[in-house]
């Protein structure tokens, strides 16, 4: 779990949402917020470190008193939990231990881990197979996951052996004894859900302990919830990919009003290697067990929980400039896409993202 994403939170949110060059997107199903009273003896306070290989923060909108150093413990406990059951980097995880099983073997869940597999083989289904929790062994093979190897060009015959060992539907779910079967050299890698499953855990946490008002970021993916202590908005701005090609005209500066929802990208900006004058990004096609080789570079979805914003962002990626779009409108997902020839950006909404413009 090592990705960055392409959001950040901004500040001085009431002169950049003035500014007539940028556009602001409102979800069009605020949650209830706090009136501006309500808050009026709170304080902004930010809390942060390191995880996943990237960083996290919470500001929050705090009372008198808060115990700021126990909210921040807790915060570090429940990541610390996400990666001792789900980080293919950490050797004794559960995950790994999964992926080391004999044929034939079942291996018990925790409830966390068996949710986030279901819901990641619920999207390999919907998306068919554009995303694929099951292709661990290509992600090693292109030199993306934890074990380092010589950068350059894996063989055919290595990456067929890798789509043999891969395959969603392999996955064999015991849901009555919450347990999961390896059916033999299949590597689960969770790292396109896991990560917005933790930012949604540590915002679960906060409201659990009185924090109805905070910003939970872990990697450029965010989660909103409530407003800040003065009653406006947490604010964040899209991040532009191949920013010096970058026209405003073709590719506006974006505010989202993060409210009760979340924000994931998916991208090549800083994970990919280059080879023969060729771009290989970390995003693979679990279909061909390639890189994606089209011109979409980013996508950002907005969805009501971090954990789907973060999965079908790499979803759309795979499922291409043309067929990504399209699956995001016929299904009313909140996507930005943005494409480049080499030489031009071109950025499309679909509908639901659109929807929400001021």
């Amino acid at each position: 779990m090592n990705l960055a994403g392409g959001v950040r939170e901004q500040g001085d949110a009431a002169e950049r949402a003035s500014d007539s060059a940028r556009r602001v997107l409102i979800p069009t199903a605020l949650q209830n917020l706090a009136p501006p009273a309500a808050l009026k003896s709170h304080s902004l306070c930010e809390v942060g470190g390191h995880t996943m290989g990237t960083s996290w923060s919470a500001k929050m909108a705090l009372g008198e008193g808060a115990d700021v150093a126990a909210l921040r413990h807790g915060i570090e406990h429940v990541l610390a939990k996400v990666v001792g059951e789900m980080s293919q980097w950490e050797p004794d995880s559960d995950l790994s231990r999964f992926n080391a099983l004999p044929a034939g073997t079942w291996h018990s869940l925790t409830d966390d881990f068996f949710n986030v597999l279901s819901q990641a083989l619920f999207w390999a289904e919907k998306s068919g197979g554009a995303y694929d929790p099951t292709i661990g062994a290509a992600v090693d093979l292109w030199g993306f996951g934890p074990f380092p190897i010589p950068r350059g060009l894996p063989d055919t015959r290595g990456i067929d052996e890798a789509r043999s060992a891969a395959g969603w539907q392999r996955v064999v779910l015991d849901r009555k004894n919450r347990r999961a079967l390896q059916p033999g050299g299949l590597r689960l890698d969770l790292s396109a859900i896991a990560k917005g499953f933790a930012v949604d855990k540590v915002a679960a946490f906060l409201r659990e302990n009185g924090v109805d008002n905070a910003l939970v970021e872990i990697g450029g993916e965010l989660r909103g919830e409530g407003v800040k202590p003065d009653g406006s908005p947490w604010w964040v701005e899209f991040e532009h990919p191949r920013a010096s090609q970058r026209s405003p005209e073709a590719c506006p500066d974006t505010l989202l009003a993060l409210c009760g929802v979340s924000v994931a990208t998916s991208g090549d900006e800083r994970r990919f290697f280059e080879h023969g004058g060729r771009r290989y990004a970390h995003t693979l096609d679990p279909r061909t067990g390639f890189p994606i080789m089209h011109d979409l570079i980013s996508v950002t979805v907005v969805a009501a929980d971090c954990m789907t914003a973060d999965v079908l962002a790499t979803a759309l990626t795979v499922l291409g400039p043309e067929r990504g779009p399209k699956f995001a409108a016929d299904n009313g997902y909140a996507a930005r896409f943005v494409r480049f020839d080499g030489a031009t950006l071109r950025e499309e909404m679909s509908p639901a993202l659109a929807a929400m413009l001021d």
